[in-house]
C-alpha cells in the first residue's frame, strides 16, 4: 500500500517507519510521546492522531537526486490523509530548496516546514501530537485555531522567512492564527501586519 490510510492512531502516539528507528529524531520523540515502529507505512515517514501525516524530507534525500519528489507525489495522488512535509533546510541543501518549495506548495498544494535538523523536526512533531491531545478538532499547520505564540518550533518555522524576525513572527502569528492560514495569505492581507516590503517578501517565499 502506498500508505496505511487505515491506520487509527491513538491520541498522544506516533507511528513511525521502521527505518527511523535508532535515528537520532526517534531518540529525541522517545518519552515526549509514544512512539510505535511499524513496517508497513509505505511513502510515510510518521502518522499522527486526527488522519495527518509527515514525510520528511533529509538533506541526504534532496543531494542523492529526484526519488523524493517521486515519493511526494505518488502520496499525493493515492492519499486522503492530510500530509505536512518537513525539510531539512541545512547549508548544503539550500541550493535545492527553492525546486521542493515550488513543488510541495504550489504544485502539491501541501504544507511545508524547514528545519535545520533533525531536532527541530522532532520539536515539530511533538508539538502537532500535543496540540491534537489537547483539541481532536485541532491541527496547528492545518486548522483554523489561533496558535499560541509561546510555541518555539512554530516562532522559529516563520523565522526562517527572509525579513521576519521574532517581533513580526509574533505579529504574524496573533493576526493569523497559524501556519497555514498565513501561507494562504495575499500581499494585502499582510501588509497591515508587517508593512508592504516584508509583506512581499514573505508572500513571494
Amino acid at each position: 500500500p502506498v500508505t496505511a490510510g487505515s491506520i487509527v492512531v491513538p491520541l498522544g502516539h506516533v507511528i513511525g517507519n521502521e527505518k527511523w528507528r535508532g535515528s537520532e529524531l526517534a531518540q529525541r520523540l522517545q518519552g515526549k510521546v509514544r512512539l510505535i515502529f511499524e513496517d508497513a507505512l509505505g511513502l510515510v515517514d510518521f502518522h499522527l492522531p486526527n488522519r495527518t501525516c509527515i514525510l520528511l524530507i533529509s538533506e541526504a534525500d534532496m543531494v542523492a537526486g529526484d526519488e523524493f519528489k517521486r515519493r511526494l507525489v505518488k502520496f499525493r495522488n493515492a492519499s486522503s490523509l492530510k500530509g505536512i512535509v518537513i525539510v531539512e533546510k541545512t547549508p548544503i541543501s539550500d541550493q535545492y530548496y527553492l525546486g521542493v518549495q515550488k513543488l510541495v506548495v504550489l504544485e502539491l498544494g501541501m504544507v511545508l516546514l524547514p528545519v535545520a535538523n533533525q531536532g527541530e523536526a522532532s520539536q515539530l512533531i511533538i508539538q502537532l501530537v500535543r496540540e491534537q491531545s489537547r483539541d481532536r478538532g485541532s491541527n496547528p499547520f492545518a486548522g483554523r485555531q489561533r496558535a499560541r505564540p509561546a510555541e518555539p518550533a512554530v516562532l522559529q518555522a516563520l523565522q526562517r522567512i527572509p525579513g521576519v524576525g521574532r517581533t513580526k513572527a509574533l505579529l504574524l502569528l496573533q493576526r493569523f492564527g497559524s501556519i497555514h492560514r498565513l501561507c494562504n495569505a495575499g500581499t494585502p492581507q499582510l501588509e497591515p501586519a508587517v508593512g508592504p516590503t516584508v509583506a512581499q517578501q514573505i508572500y513571494t517565499f
